[in-house]
């Protein structure tokens, strides 16, 4: 079989690294197959056939697909899932994994999600969507500080601003009203402040069965000590131990379980990935957002801990087979990655700067995945905000952040910044016992 991998990020190497160890493309007495990466980066061109196609072109796309005898598509990041390509692929027949465009709306929109859960009961944080500043203005006076303002849209992480203040609360609403989002300001949601502890919760679903699919704990300021602007993610590890056998029954029977059934009774059945960001509360785990996609970079420690064929997994949810499978298996060892950045991330980061010794820091006994690279004159630089993925596992999360910080320190790139305290949470736990 033939995959179509659509993405160019870290999430989509750590799917490459995956796919390409699928029995799929190396069937009993047949002719192997191949990994297409649409565009790929230097990292995927290890495992894949690189790409120009341009995936908003869903005709071109499922010419692509259908000339090349590509068997599965996998859609790495949200927004081509937004724009209808799974819609498109199927109608012609073609296998891939991701939610429809109405399904994906349960990121591309927050307020579809917000009016969902409320539908369907799922514990979440009160809200207020609001179309206009003014609007949104009058609905402020009846959340308590600190409180959530979110734009609607897709942001690229970067669309919710925690308000410690009022005029912090309406600076973020006008900001947002004003374009500072583009498109994705269109609506604003305005949510109160949840207490707790944060942590994901990711299961794959073709609409019918649904298999959990692990734990992760993200770390999205910028800064150590979870200080400074909110990003994509600095790092994260899985699983997450503070997601007890407990709660992740809770968060199946109370979340994840409710979301499939109200999406198939609303008409829009749900097929992919659902990747839950969580809040533990004191009342239980509440959603504070869906995903639907791969976390980025929750994905790369998943698919480090992933012991099962992630082609087969894949191919069952495209083709609503999945209760055919037995449940993912996983390491019991933890994986914990530090995200590179370059230098100005999450506003203004410095493109360009070289990049070395990842055969030193792999060496070492993990995986760099590449987030944000290009190669310029036979050097691999910087090409993006989050640059690289260092991911080393552990038979703790102290041990694996011992191990990848281990390999940061192998890694050469002077222009580049990280945190030092990726799992600090629970490197502080295990060394209280």
């Amino acid at each position: 079989m033939n995959f179509l991998l659509i993405g160019s990020g870290g999430r989509e190497h750590a799917l490459a690294w995956k796919l390409a160890q699928s029995r799929l493309l190396t069937p009993e007495g047949r002719e192997p197959g191949k990994i297409f990466a649409a565009p790929g980066n230097p990292g995927i061109a290890d495992h894949a056939e690189c790409i120009t196609l341009d995936v908003s072109d869903h005709d071109a796309t499922i010419a692509f697909c259908e000339e090349n005898h590509v068997g599965l598509v996998v859609v790495g990041p949200e927004a081509p899932l937004v724009g209808g390509i799974a819609d498109a692929l199927r109608g012609a027949g073609i296998a891939v994994f991701g939610p429809s465009r109405e399904a994906a709306q349960l990121e591309g929109s927050k307020g579809f999600t917000k009016d969902m859960c409320q539908r369907a009961g799922i514990p979440t944080a009160g809200y207020v969507r609001a179309d206009t500043a003014d609007e949104a203005l009058a609905a402020l006076k009846d959340f308590t500080i600190p409180v959530v303002i979110k734009a609607d849209g897709l942001a690229a992480g970067k669309g919710v601003i925690i308000a410690e203040s009022e005029n912090e609360a309406v600076e973020a609403i006008r900001d947002i009203f004003g374009g500072r989002f583009g498109s994705a300001g269109a609506q604003v949601v305005i949510e109160e402040f949840m207490r707790g502890e944060e942590a994901s919760y990711f299961a794959i679903t073709d609409g019918a069965t649904i298999m959990p699919f692990g734990s992760a704990q993200d770390h999205k300021r910028v800064g150590e000590g979870d200080t400074g602007p909110n990003t994509g993610g600095m790092g994260a590890y899985s699983p997450a131990p503070v997601l007890s056998p407990m709660l992740r029954g809770q968060v199946l029977e109370r979340i994840i379980a409710p979301t499939v059934r109200q999406m198939a009774e609303d008409g829009t059945p749900y097929r992919g990935v659902l990747y839950a960001g969580l809040m533990l509360t004191d009342e239980g785990p509440k959603l504070i957002e869906y995903n639907c996609r791969f976390g980025d970079p929750e994905c790369q420690v998943l698919m480090m801990r992933l012991e099962d064929d992630l082609g087969e997994i894949l191919l069952a949810c495209a083709t609503n087979s999945l209760g055919k499978l037995r449940p993912a298996r996983f390491a019991d060892r933890t994986a914990l990655t530090v995200v590179m950045a370059a230098k100005g991330y999450p506003d203004t980061p410095e493109k360009g700067g070289a990049i070395g010794g990842l055969d030193a820091a792999e060496a070492k006994g993990g995986k760099v995945f590449h987030a944000g690279t290009a190669q310029k004159d036979g050097q691999l630089v910087a090409n993006g905000g989050r640059v690289l993925n260092v991911t080393a596992t552990g038979e703790s999360v102290t041990a694996a952040q011992k191990a990848a910080y281990e390999m940061v320190d192998a890694v050469e790139f002077p222009t580049g910044f990280c945190r030092r305290d990726i799992g600090w949470r629970e490197v502080e736990r295990e060394a209280k016992g």
